[in-house]
């Protein structure tokens, strides 16, 4: 979508970008900091989505970014974002930390809590928003990995950069694959990034332990009789204080199982390669074998019934993210572009 075109009237131009890119996050404050205002900004928004990824690149120059406790209690979707720098310098301050990101750079933060973004000059960010549940950390450790800058060129972070970098690219050229297993890649990447610049004590033995259940838990999906006694005894601890465990992360471990199962068959209700199988197939594949239940429950957590979803999703033409920008066609297949310029 280009908005504008031709010389700016007051700061009308930032206005509209301003507006996009609150819709296409979650609700912000959006102030320009430049010396002589507003009035010739320039800005860009281009996002797409990966299956449960929604991935941006924004650009601007001298804004301020803030999420409010006013704008968290309007809306409180559960998302977290990790913003990769592309050009430019940015500053991410959450949980009384403050990461300071140059190109190649990156950090998470968590749109449940406050924040502020500060670009002093011109900059561009790649930006990744997901639910929370995906950031394959235990939810305790997020607050203490918030705003940490990950550095681009050392450790986890020089392998997890130029993967994004290149998921970027991707996204721009408008060839991004889009098979789950890309998602499962960038997701898996990142968790394994976030964990390793958290503090000693939140990677003690007990969250190392959530993390290797959580693993074991997915890659048994399959098995029927999987329960709480069965990854247990897995792991050599009692069932209490593995329920205690997974309390302690807000969740139950069938609460938890349940839900790795759902998602892993939204996510293939949803894949082409697999629209020639049978809902009663897919919900198999992942332990399931009560068809009829599996539909109760997936319409229960999603409101909408696995045969109306697979529908829904193949029909469409691309996912749905957490906001669309009604675009023309500017950008590649599958993406919603905004411009505004000058």
């Amino acid at each position: 979508m280009r908005l504008g075109g031709g010389p700016a009237r007051d700061d009308g131009q930032f206005e509209h970008w301003r507006q996009a890119v609150s819709t296409a996050f979650v609700p912000l404050a959006v102030v320009s900091t430049a010396e002589d205002g507003p009035g010739r900004f320039t800005g860009t928004l281009r996002t797409t989505a990966l299956g449960g990824l929604q991935l941006s690149e924004v650009g601007g120059h001298a804004v301020d970014v803030r999420r409010t406790r006013t704008s968290i209690k309007r809306s409180d979707p559960g998302l977290v974002k990790v913003g990769l720098q592309l050009s430019g310098s940015g500053v991410i301050v959450q949980d009384d930390r403050e990461a300071v990101l140059g190109p190649g750079d990156f950090a998470v933060y968590d749109t449940s809590k406050p924040y502020d973004l500060h670009f002093a000059g011109d900059f561009s960010m790649f930006v990744l928003m997901f639910p929370r549940e995906l950031l394959r950390i235990a939810s305790r450790e997020l607050g203490t990995v918030s705003a940490r800058r990950i550095r681009g060129s050392t450790g986890m972070g020089a392998l997890v950069s130029p993967f994004l970098t290149n998921l970027h690219h991707s996204v721009v050229t408008g060839t991004m694959p889009t098979t789950p297993l890309v998602e499962d890649a960038v997701l898996d990447l990142l968790g394994a990034a976030v964990q390793s610049e958290a503090p000693a004590d939140a990677t003690a033995p007990g969250a190392s332990l959530l993390l290797a259940v959580k693993s074991f838990i997915d890659a048994h999906l399959h098995d029927p009789t999987l329960d709480t006694a069965a990854v247990a005894a897995h792991h050599h601890v009692s069932t209490r204080h593995l329920q205690k465990m997974f309390e302690a992360d807000g969740h139950t471990v069938a609460g938890w199982i349940r839900h790795r199962r759902l998602e892993k068959c939204r996510r293939d209700l949803k894949d082409i390669r697999f629209r020639g199988d049978s809902i009663g197939t897919i919900c198999a594949r992942y332990g399931l074998v009560n068809s009829s239940h599996f539909s109760r429950l997936f319409k229960e957590t999603y409101g909408v019934s696995p045969r109306a979803f697979r529908e829904q999703e193949l029909l469409s033409t691309t996912d749905v993210t957490a906001a669309e920008i009604r675009s023309r066609r500017t950008a590649p297949p599958g993406q919603t572009e905004t411009v505004v310029a000058t």
